[in-house]
Formats: structure tokens, C-alpha cells, sequence
């Protein structure tokens, strides 16, 4: 029923002249796997630009040499070195003030500088914070260090410093099975998030970590794929398309 359930919230916003501009950022990336090689081949046969959160500290040239020839994907900052510094008693946190703020935010400008050099213009000035997750002492300093956006997960806030373009649909289920998320509670999660808005562009970011998938995950994403990739509502764009938007 949530898949159906999302079909006819799409066949709404077609009939009503409404789109929905869908975008997939994968995180962790460091080097060229099978799972990988996967995910990009999906992209290729769905025409589906993605981006690919890369972690600047150990991302490797091998890494690059393959995504520089895609030019359907675009490399963001996945932090620097995705290392929690958050005690114990607090939730995993790399972009923290736990170090100092500027010794975060010369990591961070480090990071878009590597990110820069090994994917030119693959790169994209957008930071992806490990697990999500940054100080908010620290979004106000991103501008000046170059960044023109910030990806976290849930819903987009008003009155943000920086650009938010944030996904809103995690397909890996972390606090339970770690593989992908049944289908369907899926398919009502996006539903949820066409529901929310009556703009006449509603975006829907999904999130995938290509490391873990399991065969939930990859079946997810080869349905969502063939049912978007088709359907008059929706739009496969790139990141660089709504991190422009205003």
C-alpha cells in the first residue's frame, strides 16, 4: 500500500502541474568497490545524476580516476577523516566544538581544498557532515571558507546561513538491521515528505551508504529508480541544480 500510496501522491502533483526534483547523495566513499561500480551503474542506466560524499583525508586517486570520467556524478565534503570526537556520552560527532572551532574549520577548509585537487570539476562546494551531524557555531563560518552548501538529514530549516540541501529518505536501517529498510516503510517516508509542502517544486533527497547495502537495499533502489525515471512528476537532478536554488 505505501508504494501505491506514493504513486498516487505522484500522479497528484502531475496532475496538478507539480514536480518533484530527486536527488541521491551516497556517503562514505574512499576508493573504487564492487558495490560501488553498482550504484554507479545505476546511475548511468537511469540517467540519474548523483553525488557521492567523499571522505577527503583517505579518498584515493584510484577513486578519482573513476569518477572524473562520470560526468552524472559530482563529489562532495564528507567532513575530514569521519573520526568521532564526541565523548561517549554524546551522540558520534566529528564536526563538533570538542577540538576548538578552528581547528574543525581548518579541517574543513582543508578538506574542500583536497576534495577540489583530486576531482576537479566533479567537485562540488557542498559539505556533508559525518553522521549528519554539526555545531551551529560552525554553519556560519562555512562561507567563508568556500562552502556554498550543507547536506544533513531531515527537513530543510528556514533561516539557514548556507544553503540546505539536505535528503530526507535514508534507505539503511542503522539501529536495526543495518541492511536496507523494507520497501514499503520506504515508500511512505517519501510519500510523507511530497505530502508536507505545496510548493509547486517540492525536492526529495534519498541516502544511501553503497558499503552496506544488502539485497533490501539494492532491490529498493532498482524499483525506485524504475518507477521515477518514467513517471511525468518526477526530475532526476543534479545537486549543483538546487544548491542554486532559491
Amino acid at each position: 500500500m505505501s508504494r501505491q500510496h506514493f504513486i498516487d501522491t505522484l500522479n497528484a502533483y502531475a496532475v496538478n502541474g507539480r514536480t518533484v526534483q530527486l536527488w541521491l547523495r551516497d556517503d562514505d566513499a574512499i576508493k573504487p568497490t564492487a558495490a560501488l561500480s553498482r550504484l554507479l551503474e545505476q546511475s548511468k542506466r537511469w540517467n540519474a545524476p548523483m553525488t557521492i560524499a567523499a571522505i577527503p583525508a583517505d579518498a584515493t586517486t584510484e577513486l578519482a580516476r573513476l569518477l572524473i570520467e562520470l560526468p552524472l556524478i559530482s563529489v562532495a565534503v564528507h567532513g575530514w577523516d569521519h573520526t568521532n570526537h564526541a565523548p561517549a556520552s554524546e551522540k558520534k560527532q566529528e564536526l563538533g566544538l570538542h577540538r576548538g572551532e578552528e581547528v574543525v574549520l581548518a579541517r574543513l577548509a582543508e578538506g574542500l581544498e583536497r576534495i577540489a585537487g583530486l576531482f576537479g570539476d566533479r567537485a562540488v562546494p557542498l559539505l556533508v557532515p559525518p553522521w549528519n551531524r554539526i555545531a551551529p557555531a560552525l554553519v556560519d563560518r562555512l562561507p567563508s571558507l568556500g562552502y556554498e552548501a550543507l547536506s544533513v538529514f531531515g527537513p530543510e530549516r528556514d533561516g539557514a546561513s548556507v544553503r540546505l540541501v539536505n535528503t530526507h529518505v535514508d534507505i539503511i536501517d542503522w539501529k536495526g538491521t543495518r541492511g536496507g529498510h523494507p520497501m514499503d516503510s520506504l515508500y511512505a517516508e517519501a510519500a510523507a515528505r511530497l505530502g508536507s509542502g505545496n510548493a509547486q517544486s517540492t525536492s526529495l533527497g534519498v541516502l544511501t551508504h553503497h558499503l552496506v547495502h544488502d539485497d533490501a537495499a539494492w532491490d529498493f533502489l532498482d524499483d525506485f529508480f524504475t518507477l521515477t525515471a518514467v513517471h511525468p512528476a518526477c526530475r532526476w537532478v543534479p545537486v549543483s541544480a538546487l544548491m542554486q536554488k532559491r
